[in-house]
Formats: structure tokens, sequence, C-alpha cells
């Protein structure tokens, strides 16, 4: 942003991504008034509230089972006909008297005062409008990496993804790395991106030395 320009022989891309955010009346009035991004965070706030998940996916599963810990009843709402989480995570989060899943459901609205008091979808089969009481809606619809700068740079796949080979964290262009949820890695964790970072830094020293030695030899 200051016009400035590096040189450099290698450069590891770890630019992250960010949270898809729920677009519908009252979602972006209550964002961090009742509505939330991060279960690990936040799940202590909402104890002995009702609250609801929108996402069906694992990571919606793995919130609700979370919120079990803290809150009185979880509703998990799913958009599709059915929940997209492994068989493993789904039958450990339903079993669980708390919580209420529902498929079909259309986010339309989000509801309060100060602070987030309701929720409102659509049943997608009858199209009929519901109301749910909630003092916290907790949002896992997916993130989008942050790739934009690149994606003419290097391969990316569908959902903008840096397309690695993972035994090195190299990209499609030589000297370039990429590690973090900015790629096709499919655990989005701290503790992963870490260490594919350090997997990156390591085959770039070794590249590096190459060169090195490349070079030495002219």
């Amino acid at each position: 942003d200051k016009g400035k320009t590096y040189e450099t022989r290698a450069i590891i891309v770890t630019s992250g991504g960010r949270r898809r955010k729920l677009k519908v009346p009252g979602a972006e009035k209550f964002d961090g008034k009742g509505i939330v991004y991060c279960a690990t965070c936040d799940a202590p706030l909402f104890k002995d509230k009702e609250v609801v998940v929108i996402g069906g996916g694992n990571a919606g599963l793995e919130s609700a089972q979370q919120l079990t810990s803290y809150a009185t009843k979880i509703t998990i709402l799913e958009y599709g006909e059915g929940f997209k989480g492994d068989p493993v995570t789904r039958d450990a989060v339903f079993k669980n008297s708390k919580v209420t899943p529902i498929t079909n459901a259309e986010t339309t609205e989000v509801l309060g005062d100060q602070f987030v008091s309701g929720l409102r979808y659509k049943d997608r089969k009858t199209g009929e409008e519901k109301e749910l009481f909630v003092g916290g809606v907790f949002v896992e619809i997916g993130s989008i990496p942050n790739t934009e700068f690149v994606k003419d740079l290097v391969e990316v796949d569908k959902y903008g993804e840096i397309v690695l080979d993972h035994k090195t964290a190299r990209t499609s262009r030589e000297g370039i790395w990429a590690a973090g949820d900015a790629t096709d890695q499919p655990y989005k964790q701290n503790n992963i991106s870490m260490g594919d970072a350090v997997t990156a830094l390591e085959d770039v020293y070794l590249w590096l030395q190459k060169k090195k030695a490349g070079e030495d030899k002219v």
C-alpha cells in the first residue's frame, strides 16, 4: 500500500482465510452482539441460553457439540436436505437431548433490539416462515481464502484455495510456497497451519541451497 517493491528468491504465502458472513437482515447489525463465528472462542458467553447454529457440515456440528456444555438448547439449521458432517460426529451430536436438527431451513432474518433475541427461517419445502427465540446465533457456513492477490499467479481450485504439493508445500509456480487456510489443506486448524508453514520453510531452505550450489559452479 506504500508502493514499495521487494525482491526475493522465495515467497511463502500464509494469508489465511476469512469467515463467510451471514447475509440477511439483522446480520450486520448484530455481528458481535449475539451473532458469532467461533464456538471455541465464545461458547462460554452463552451459558444457560438457547442458541442456534447455522450450518450442518462438520464445523456446524462441532460447534453444536461444544455448545452442549453451556447452552440449554441448541438448534442446528441446515439449508440442504441432509447434514453433511461425518456420521460419527452426527451421531454424537444428535444423541444429546439439548440438540434439535432441522433441514431445508433458509435463514431469512436475525431479530433483536440491542442484542439478538431470535431468528426467522423459511422451510424450503413448505415455504412456511418460522421463528426461533434464541440468545445467540453461531454461523458456520464456510470460509473464503484470502488469495485474490495470487489467483493469476499460482493454481487455485474452484474454492479459490491455493493448490499444493503437500509433501513440500510448493505451489504450481517455482519459488512460491503456501501454507494454512489459504491452501487446499482440508483440515483448517492452527496447529496444522503452523506445521505446514514449517514444511514450506524447510523446503525453501533446501531449494535455496541447491540454487546456491548451482551458482557456485558457474
